[in-house]
């Protein structure tokens, strides 16, 4: 019907004229959510879509469906490429064992990074395995054990972790047959588990090349690598320790943690109290 009318192609197909002009409007609604997503992923560049969302419903307030948000979302280009990974056939793993309240058991561990110059940086994160805290991280090129000491001392006022109590135990078994080979502190990263008693601490043993053990700070390094370490070039320890700080404080009052709920640490800790 090369050259027809409008009318006359809409008659023959039976189609409303009326339908076929009609055009579909844009939901005022859906501007807002645009811009508030746009707004997240401006200020977090490596959230995607679960840490967009729930801000939306549980901070915003906005009764929408998530397949709505997601739409939008990647209509905007703002969704994130996922990596595809081989998956080996594992035995189901053991459940981590979480404390029943803050102060009583945390992680901690060192990361690596080198600054623009090439020189290289250490940073030790210590993390409350209660609500997935962060307590502290501090960069240097060298820290001597009195400073770890004093990161985790309780006597600075700020919130640490400590004393243990003693173990359960099922952990005293695993830490028996793991006593094998070189270890590991798992919750004071020192050579001498003394230091780690001098800070009001015990000193909790895991296996060499078994992060598994040591799950919540594993996973805690991995959000501080992908969220800010690797997303700029440091020139100084200054700098990374006045990023390190700002997103700290982001970590543990405005992003809300998928492992404890959907809350942000520092709510699950007001709920404690």
């Amino acid at each position: 019907m090369k050259g027809a009318s409008i009318a006359l192609a809409c008659r023959a197909f039976g189609v409303s004229e009326t339908c076929f002009r009609c055009g579909a409007k844009r939901n005022n609604e859906n501007e807002m959510i645009a811009d508030l997503l746009l707004g997240l992923t401006n200020v977090h560049k490596s959230w995607g879509f679960g840490l967009c969302f729930m801000p939306l419903r549980n901070v915003k307030g906005h009764v929408c469906n998530h397949k709505r948000v997601h739409r939008i979302s990647c209509e905007l280009g703002l969704n994130l490429r996922i990596k595809p990974r081989r998956r080996l056939k594992r035995g189901k793993p053991e459940e981590l064992a979480a404390p029943d309240a803050p102060n009583l058991i945390g992680s901690m561990d060192f990361m690596a990074d080198r600054l623009a110059d090439g020189r290289q940086s250490r940073l030790p994160n210590a993390l409350d395995d209660f609500n997935c805290e962060g307590l502290g991280i501090e960069g240097d090129f060298a820290l001597p054990a009195e400073r770890v000491v004093r990161l985790l001392n309780p006597s600075l006022g700020k919130r640490s972790i400590g004393p243990f109590p003693d173990p359960p135990p099922h952990r005293m078994a695993r830490e028996a047959i793991g006593n094998q080979g070189r270890q590991r502190p798992r919750t004071c990263q020192f050579h001498a588990e003394d230091l780690g008693r001098e800070a009001g601490h015990r000193p909790d043993l895991h296996s060499a090349r078994k992060p598994q053990q040591n799950a919540y700070v594993e996973r805690y390094n991995r959000t501080v690598r992908h969220e800010w370490l690797d997303l700029y070039i440091l020139e100084t320890i200054e700098e990374a320790q006045d990023f390190a700080t700002q997103w700290l404080w982001t970590y543990n009052n405005d992003r809300l943690n998928m492992g404890i709920g959907g809350i942000t640490p520092a709510q699950k800790l007001k709920m404690a109290a």
